[in-house]
């Protein structure tokens, strides 16, 4: 079994791309990635791409999807050493990175640009190595 890590940007896409997630892979995140998709929604309502309804939809979707969420000591010290190591001024991307780094084998983004950061620190896998006979 693979474990991979994502992001808010990368969980909306996989509610909202009519793609299964192959069951031989588990997701993991940190505990606030529902909450952080839900920030995405919102304004995306507030931009008028998307309703009220179809963004509480998607986040039902979000809340029933079967993800290990973590964000114990551990991991958020670890988040706090990459980001200083790195230079970055949010915690909030070192988190991702820091459960990917402690839990598991690779990190999904849809972010080119986090991507780009993120490869210099653990692996980094396309979204494409979720699906069934990816790889």
């Amino acid at each position: 079994m693979a474990r991979y890590v994502i992001d808010p940007p990368t969980l909306l896409q996989i509610v909202t791309g009519g793609r299964q997630v192959d069951d031989s892979h588990q997701l993991v995140a940190v505990n606030s990635i529902r909450s952080d998709v839900l920030q995405l929604l919102l304004e995306e309502v507030r931009r008028g791409e998307r309703t009220d309804r179809s963004a509480l939809e998607v986040h039902e979707q979000i809340t029933e999807l079967k993800m290990r969420l973590l964000g114990d000591r551990g991991s958020r010290g670890m988040a706090w050493r990459i980001a200083r190591e790195h230079g970055w001024d949010s915690l909030r991307e070192a988190e991702y990175l820091a459960v990917t780094k402690l839990q598991a084998d690779a990190f999904v983004t849809v972010d080119r640009d986090l991507a780009k950061r993120a490869k210099a620190i653990v692996p980094v896998e396309p979204i494409k190595a979720l699906w069934s006979g990816a790889r």
